[in-house]
């Protein structure tokens, strides 16, 4: 994957679904019913794919915040301790 999308072994339906990612990113004034559809059709749920989008522009707004605002990068040690509390994966919990 960190090659390139197209030569990565991920199966096509999660590259067409970063494919549109990247549109989003990119060009999502263009972005229509034509973009979706191929995503239904390889079994994307309009869940998904919403929730894909809002993924996508969250991180948007947030790197540009942080780009803007100044926020220094983080330690060498704050990763460290990151990745420990990573380490397990998110775990949801029923309510």
């Amino acid at each position: 994957m960190l090659e390139g999308l197209e030569t990565s072994s991920l199966p096509e339906r999660e590259k067409a679904l970063l494919r549109f990612a990247g549109k989003v990113n990119c060009a999502s004034p263009a972005i229509g019913p034509a973009d979706i559809e191929p995503l239904r059709e390889l079994g994307w749920s309009d869940e998904a794919v919403y929730d894909a989008i809002t993924v996508c522009a969250l991180f948007n707004f947030y790197n540009r915040w942080i780009d803007a605002t100044g926020v220094h990068p983080m330690s060498d040690e704050a990763h460290r301790a990151g990745a420990k509390r990573m380490a397990p994966g998110y775990i949801r919990t029923s309510v």
